[in-house]
């Protein structure tokens, strides 16, 4: 099966240059954990989680309305593409300890696909669960 038969196909992107606030919004709006961070010509360039929200934003006291997202947005992130196997896709994921990846196609974000999309589907659901472990394994207990 194909990355493109199981991803998330709507995708909500942002813009580098827009701030942080405008982000969580979108966020709040669509219950949304991350979203793909795209340059002027919608090229992706990053990734916003809410995570980075708090810890890059909030726990730094930026200014969220007006700090652009390219000063918080992880870099470099894991892609695939929607004509990839879900199971190398699902593979990766676990080796990034990744919970969600964009699909693109011409550096241009199409979809999402996430542990979840995994988990919806009973024959992935072992890649989903060994994802998870993997990105789970590197968890402190305290």
């Amino acid at each position: 099966m194909k990355v493109a038969d199981i991803m998330s196909g709507h995708v909500v992107t942002v813009n580098q240059k827009d701030p942080i606030a405008a982000a969580a919004r979108l966020m709040k709006r669509h219950n949304l954990g991350a979203l793909p961070v795209c340059d002027d010509s919608g090229r992706l360039r990053g990734l916003v989680t809410d995570r980075d929200i708090v810890t890059r934003c909030v726990a730094m006291d930026y200014d969220p309305a007006d700090t652009p997202l390219r000063e918080i947005m992880t870099r470099g992130v894991l892609t695939c593409q929607a004509g990839d196997d879900v199971k190398k896709a699902a593979a990766a994921m676990g080796r990034e300890q990744v919970r969600r990846i964009p699909v693109t196609e011409d550096g241009r974000p199409v979809g999402m696909l996430s542990l979840a999309d995994l988990a919806r589907r009973e024959h992935y659901a072992m890649e989903a669960a060994s994802a998870l472990g993997s990105i789970s394994s590197n968890l402190r207990r305290g």
